[in-house]
């Protein structure tokens, strides 16, 4: 027998022990599947614009962001999902040129009894209590100095007589998200605008601009981050993303292999959300659609992102529908979308969710926007996002092997006789490999039908080049069940 030392020689004559190690036959392949949160900072923030950093958790993020940023806001939803995973921050800097929404509150009437205005700000409450008769000057006054000392809003406010201007901290299209409402939890929940007291909302608006993102996405480099949380569903912003992940010469290609995925969230009606996932057309990229919420677009991106993790980390392959989200605030009964408007989404390459009757929201069905092939026609292939995470974990699984058991190993064609336990390997030693492999992750549920993978997988020497190995991998990945139809024929 032939024992394939690497570093012990052959000519060693002085007694008497020596001993090498070799991992190649105890890589499991675990990895740390790392997050990054896009988001902008502000000018009291500590980090780098277009620089990733590792994030130190939600003060952390508040310290690189600034109190009300969006980076330490999105971090904080994230966190509340997901609070045992690696984090990475990529700060951004307002547009140069870039505009903040504004919104106001106006304030008409004295209140005729003492009592309690219920104002939410990005799905934030404000409480704050008047009392008899006080003028509408002394309470617009009030509310804005109690939003002034809520350093984890997204505005700040200024009064002028009877009206609060709120201003977000922000510049960009993300500050229209920031939501103004009024007693949201209703009356029943002990929320009504004091009597006598009439509160007007203008919603943010005239917010624009958003940072781009060439810079900060190329300073990534090869680092991997599998879960990529992004505020922004323009265009620009999402191609820009799409670039970074591309099959061809982006994060899955083939001279790349750092894989990751995008999550993201678009408000707006039924239509106006088909009219955008249609638009779109990149499995690596998941939008999840909504209306009339008092959270962000980018907070419901982060609480999604962060759910999704934490399943996806502990097995790629199990669905994640029904996995409650921990900060976004449902919108109202009537603004839900029903069945028949879901399943149209779905069609379209937007996301969905569900509703509890306690106002708790969960996914339904996290989707990709790929929808067709390159020749137009309708394509499903890529259509979970269990399918590009299943398909991460079995590559990184064959890297693994590949990379332990055949890093300095000789290849023969098959039927070479040689000593056992040589460095060398055939093209069937290989495929016996792969196979034994397979069966052990087909009996763990990441994939099926090992019979069928046997007879089909082909492993060849390249017929020009001597010195590679060829695979036909064709595995099957397992399925999620997503859907129980069920004919109750009965009889009397």
């Amino acid at each position: 027998m032939t024992v394939p030392f690497s570093n012990i020689p052959s000519n060693l004559r002085v007694p008497l022990f020596y001993a090498e190690v070799d991992n190649s036959q105890a890589n499991s392949g675990a990895q740390t599947q790392r997050t990054l949160i896009i988001g902008q900072i502000t000018a009291s923030g500590n980090g780098v614009a277009n620089i990733p950093v590792l994030g130190q958790g939600v003060s952390d993020a508040k310290a690189k962001g600034g109190l009300g940023s969006m980076l330490a806001l999105m971090t904080d939803a994230y966190v509340r999902a997901d609070d045992f995973g690696e984090v990475w921050f990529l700060p951004l800097a307002d547009a140069a040129g870039g505009v903040a929404a504004m919104g106001t509150v106006l304030i008409a009437g004295t209140p005729t009894s003492t009592g309690v205005i219920s104002l939410y700000i990005a799905g934030q409450l404000l409480s704050l209590t008047v009392t008899t008769s006080e003028p509408a000057a002394d309470i617009a006054t009030a509310l804005a100095a109690l939003v002034n000392s809520s350093t984890d809003l997204p505005v700040t406010a200024a009064a002028t007589t009877a009206t609060v201007t709120l201003t977000a901290k922000n510049k960009g299209l993300a500050g229209n998200e920031i939501d103004l409402r009024l007693n949201y939890q209703g009356s029943s929940s002990g929320e009504a605008t004091p009597a006598g007291l009439t509160l007007t909302l203008t919603q943010m608006a005239s917010g624009a601009t958003n940072p781009t993102l060439d810079t900060a996405l190329a300073n990534l480099g090869d680092e991997p981050f599998d879960f990529i949380v992004s505020p922004y569903t323009d265009t620009a912003s999402l191609n820009a993303l799409k670039n970074l992940l591309n099959d061809k010469t982006g994060r899955w290609s083939y001279s790349s292999q750092v894989y990751g995925h995008v999550f993201a969230a678009l408000r707006g009606t039924v239509s106006a959300l088909s009219t955008a996932g249609n638009a779109r057309n990149n499995q690596h990229e998941t939008i999840i659609g909504f209306y009339n919420s008092p959270s962000p677009a980018w907070i419901w991106a982060a609480d999604v992102a962060g759910t999704a993790a934490v399943a996806l980390r502990a097995d790629p392959g199990r669905p994640l529908q029904t996995l409650t989200l921990s900060t976004v605030l449902a919108p109202p009964t009537s603004s839900r979308f029903i069945l028949g408007e879901r399943n149209t989404l779905l069609w379209d390459g937007i996301s969905t969710f569900m509703v509890g009757s306690d106002g708790t929201v969960a996914i339904e069905n996290l989707i990709t926007t790929y929808q067709l092939n390159a020749f137009g026609a309708a394509d499903d292939s890529y259509l979970q996002v269990e399918t590009l995470f299943l398909l991460i974990f079995v590559l990184r699984a064959q890297r693994s092997l590949v990379t332990s058991k055949y890093s300095r190993v000789k290849l023969a064609a098959n039927g070479t006789r040689f000593a056992p336990g040589s460095a060398i390997v055939t093209p069937n030693t290989i495929k016996a490999d792969l196979i034994a492999q397979y069966g052990e992750m087909e009996f763990n549920g990441y994939v099926q039908d090992t019979g069928s993978f046997a007879k089909g997988l082909i492993v060849e020497k390249n017929s020009t080049n001597p010195n590679r190995v060829d695979v036909l991998w064709p595995g099957t990945l397992i399925n999620q069940l997503r859907i129980f139809a069920l004919l109750a024929q009965f009889r009397l």
